[in-house]
């Protein structure tokens, strides 16, 4: 199993590729915490870094991943996600709905047992991974923003036992990962969730030819389009607009029925809010596997299942 550990700042079509990977094929991926593990104790916090290019959300990667072309989509099935035993939260003053009645102030969590140690408080740890995504084909995009291309979507489903699937935009795809959080909640207020080094196992696979114009994650029983905006309701009709086509071409409804259909069984969730920050928002729409109709995205017979995480994780 081959092992990625270089890391990068943005996702770029020309960012050189630290590996070449075969669709089939498990990877592991080695991450450091958003902060580039810069803040060893809570006596730092973010006013003592540069948080800019080159400093935030590094990811791992980028993997070349062999006969995917523009127009393909990239399939990433999550085995496995392994954090540190420590975790960091922090604010800053321009970040948060609560920004400007905050300062900037580090929090140490330590992880025992399944749980993050927040005060008196456990938190039940659940990683997953904030930034992942494929290279864009315009301008290069840094990790800590979002796009149709995946980055920093801050989905807090995307853990193990969960399928991505990203489109390919350039050659080989360029697939990398990173900003594991032991546990996030949706919005991620404060601007972080328990920012953490991880270790994380993937299988990736390829659909030829199928049209995929925002990264979807599929769980043991949802399907999910995430989108992003500056604004929400810019968001949310990126999303429900890819929700509506994927879903008319499965089970043959129109467009107005599939549109019923996503008002009275679809949820719309928010990923990541926590503006005045200039990252922009962040959400995902799901609905319910629906055993009448195909796959929203076709292409791989293996479904998605937690027995799916054992096999990564003994690979």
């Amino acid at each position: 199993m081959q092992i990625i550990e270089k890391q990068v700042y943005a996702f770029s079509k020309d960012n050189p590729p630290c590996a070449t990977a075969a669709p089939g094929e498990t990877l592991l991926f080695k991450t450091l915490d958003c902060f580039s593990n810069r803040i060893p104790t809570e006596d730092v916090t973010m006013a003592d870094l540069d948080y800019t290019y080159g400093f935030a959300n590094p990811a791992a990667g980028p993997v070349f991943i062999e006969d995917a072309e523009p127009g393909d989509v990239l399939v990433v099935d999550i085995y496995d996600v392994q954090v540190a035993d420590e975790g960091t939260i922090a604010t800053d003053d321009h970040c948060g709905p609560l920004f400007d009645t905050t300062g900037y102030q580090t929090k140490k969590v330590p992880l025992k047992d399944g749980f993050a140690l927040f005060n008196e408080v456990k938190i039940p740890v659940r990683p997953m991974i904030g930034v992942i995504g494929c290279a864009p084909d315009g301008e290069d995009v840094i990790d800590g923003f979002v796009g149709s291309h995946g980055g920093n979507m801050d989905n807090k489903l995307i853990g193990a036992g969960t399928r991505l699937y990203l489109p390919v935009r350039v050659p080989g795809a360029l697939l990398q990962m990173g900003d594991v959080h032991a546990a996030m909640g949706d919005g991620e207020l404060c601007g972080t969730g328990i920012e953490i080094p991880a270790e994380i196992t993937v299988k990736v696979g390829l659909v030829k030819g199928f049209e995929l114009n925002w990264p979807v994650l599929e769980t043991a029983d949802k399907w999910y389009v995430n989108a992003n905006a500056q604004e929400y309701n810019e968001a949310l009709v990126a999303a429900s607009k890819e929700m509506q086509r994927l879903l008319c071409a499965v089970s043959g409804w129109d467009g107005v029925e599939a549109y019923m259909y996503l008002s009275v069984a679809g949820d719309v969730e928010i990923n990541q809010g926590c503006k005045p920050c200039e990252v922009q928002l962040s959400l995902r729409l799901g609905i319910p596997k629906l055993a009448e109709f195909p796959p929203l995205v076709p292409g791989l017979a293996t479904p998605v299942a937690s027995a799916r995480c054992n096999e990564g994780a003994q690979a």
